[in-house]
């Protein structure tokens, strides 16, 4: 159930616009944990043409390639997974600094690639990339026995077809002590002056990923995830006349009580000044 409407003017103002095999070791017989440290990264230049040429796509509204993107994800899949699977305890900030090291736009193009873990029994790992603010991006979720970690879930427009991926942002929720289930919400968009976003709920149990609750568009929005849940601020009620004046503001707060997404608060905010 969404919660909240965005008038269709506003919307059109505001957008203008598995298995992935990993990285076979080099050397007959290398174990998976081996360190990681001395692997060529991916060659720069063909991943860098790649995902301009995903840039250019959405930018002109052409018909977009899925497995060029493909193509992108599949090398940060090869860069992730054996740093993954190279020790109990992977070292995710060497991992994300070359990572890093693939962004060719400057700063506040919203190019970005960056891996975080997760909760979950074993631990589950998350790759957001996104390629341009006006998107495509994508989540790459990976899972599995230590030194034998896979590809095991995705988020994608290949892989749903409505999904909204214009630059994304992800928020771990907090789950009880005994939950199993990976819990987090996906904010795409929230690059215009108004804050517009779309949020969805997610949980990751038994390799099964599951799309739990999503908002409509909301405008003026911000979020925050903490131990007692996922808050979510958002004007409500926007003037008739002016759409991107706002009359109502509204915070939710939201939960996962094991087996199920629920809002168990819903409370006035007051606007913001003008």
């Amino acid at each position: 159930m969404g919660v909240g409407t965005l008038p269709a003017a506003t919307f059109h103002a505001f957008r203008c616009s598995f298995a992935i095999p990993w990285l076979l070791l080099a050397l007959a017989g290398t174990s998976p944990r081996a360190s990681v440290r001395g692997q060529a990264a991916p060659q720069r230049p063909e991943f860098s043409r790649v995902a301009e040429r995903l840039r250019e796509l959405r930018a002109v509204g052409d018909e977009e390639d899925p497995a060029l993107e493909e193509k992108a994800l599949a090398t940060l899949d090869s860069m992730v997974l054996p740093s993954l699977n190279s020790a109990n305890d992977p070292n995710l900030n060497d991992l994300n600094q070359r990572l890093a090291a693939l962004v060719t736009q400057p700063p506040g193009s919203g190019e970005s690639f960056r891996v975080r873990k997760l909760g979950g029994r074993p631990a589950v790992y998350v790759l957001i990339a996104n390629f341009g603010l006006a998107g495509p991006s994508a989540v790459r979720l990976y899972a599995g026995p230590s030194g034998r970690v896979i590809l095991a879930g995705r988020i994608d427009r290949a892989a749903q077809k409505d999904f909204f991926d214009e630059y994304l942002e992800l928020v771990p929720v907090a789950t009880p002590a005994d939950s199993p289930a990976s819990v987090f919400v996906t904010v795409a968009g929230r690059t215009d002056d108004l804050q517009t976003g779309v949020y969805t709920a997610w949980s990751f149990e038994d390799s099964r990923l599951r799309a739990v609750w999503s908002s409509d568009l909301l405008q003026q929005s911000s979020y925050e995830g903490s131990q007692d849940g996922f808050r979510l601020t958002y004007c409500s009620e926007t003037d008739e006349k002016d759409p991107q004046v706002c009359r109502r503001m509204t915070r939710d707060r939201y939960v996962w009580d094991g087996s199920t997404w629920k809002r168990v608060e819903q409370t006035p905010v007051p606007l913001p000044k003008r």
